[in-house]
């Protein structure tokens, strides 16, 4: 309680004696979100003066460096590769395949920045793709629509890149960034070779226009995402996931056909991208049915490449109440995922047939 003589509080620099502290912390974070753009904007142009080798070996400079700086994300990856995999892996065959994370994610970052500049035909130099050709005659034969389906594995970026440039346009959902400067430079990279990206927001009548036009999506399954969302529960390596349920409802409600899709990062900056055959549904699969069958295709590829996945990433952010196994230390209890764990455990129930009144 401030007396009469009482002098003010001085103002902290850029912030006026009326203005609360939350707003000179939002002014520092409007300069850090320039400075973001800033950086963004220079790899856009610097990026692409340099030849494939020395991208290549940039990514693995920068990945050693944020795996040495980023204690957080450091962690998160030691806690997801011990609970997946337990005793399989020493600890210190564990902090490698983490550091290995990590340079594939920088340099697939670094290749959307360097890649934007060449020529349409020069892409097929660096990405080698096969099956794409069968599946897009199954889906003209069939007259169905295609859902190419990834997770953060491999270089996705690249493989996205350059399937615009060989004729498959895909409507992509991404996710936001918390700095919004950022949305537009992203966007442009990845709609340099033809596709649509689309915020979550909203995406699900799209999407279901697109395909059901025959139209083509690509969809990363590994996202995780709010129970309060689009979402559906999995289980991946044993462990809960909260992942999108967007895939699954093109698959059931207009009967698109899914491809799964792995790419496999080579040392000389190449990348092998692999469109497998489409999956096939009953049609009485419920949504998290499909989900998990369509995972199910997933894992067995990160096993045999941890390295290539992104184990940073917070992919168990849900521990169910009656778990019996260890989560990672980030993962909590929820009352939205607990609820949701229970409607996907209560089958629906069908109306009773209308008697009739004759």
């Amino acid at each position: 309680m401030k007396t009469k003589n009482q002098k003010p509080m001085p103002a902290r620099p850029g912030q006026t004696r009326d203005q609360p502290a939350s707003d000179a912390i939002s002014r520092w974070k409007r300069f850090r979100y320039r400075l973001e753009e800033m950086g963004c904007r220079f790899l856009a142009w610097s990026l692409p003066h340099l030849n494939r080798r020395r991208c290549v070996t940039l990514g693995l400079l920068v990945g050693d460096l944020a795996w040495f700086l980023d204690h957080r994300g450091r962690a998160v990856a030691l806690a997801n590769l011990e609970c997946v995999f337990g005793e399989r892996y020493t600890a210190s065959q564990r902090r490698w395949i983490a550091r290995l994370s990590y340079r594939n994610f920088a340099k697939t970052m670094l290749d959307l920045f360097w890649a934007h500049k060449l020529e349409p035909s020069q892409h097929r130099q660096y990405a080698q793709d096969n099956g794409f050709e069968a599946v897009r005659e199954q889906g003209r034969r069939e007259k169905r629509g295609l859902v190419f389906m990834m997770v953060h594995q491999g270089n996705w970026e690249l493989a996205n890149m350059a399937a615009g440039y060989n004729g498959i346009q895909n409507t992509v959902v991404t996710e936001n960034f918390k700095n919004p400067r950022l949305d537009g430079i992203f966007r442009s990279l990845r709609e340099i070779s033809g596709h649509t990206m689309i915020p979550q927001e909203n995406s699900l009548i799209r999407m279901l226009k697109v395909v059901k036009r025959g139209g083509t999506t690509g969809l990363l399954i590994d996202l995780n995402l709010r129970p309060s969302q689009a979402a559906t529960v999995i289980e991946g390596f044993g462990l809960k996931m909260c992942v999108p349920v967007l895939h699954a409802v093109l698959i059931q409600r207009v009967n698109a056909l899914a491809v799964p899709v792995e790419t496999e990062p080579y040392a000389d900056g190449s990348c092998r991208v692999t469109a497998y055959p489409a999956l096939n549904f009953p049609p009485e699969m419920s949504l998290q049915e499909i989900a998990q069958q369509c995972w199910n295709d997933f894992e067995p590829m990160i096993r045999r490449r941890p390295d290539l996945w992104l184990w940073p990433y917070k992919y168990f952010r849900y521990r169910p109440k009656n778990a019996t196994r260890a989560y990672p230390f980030y993962a909590r209890e929820s009352s939205p995922f607990e609820k949701l764990l229970r409607s996907l455990a209560t089958p629906p129930t069908k109306a009773p047939p209308k008697q009739s009144t004759g």
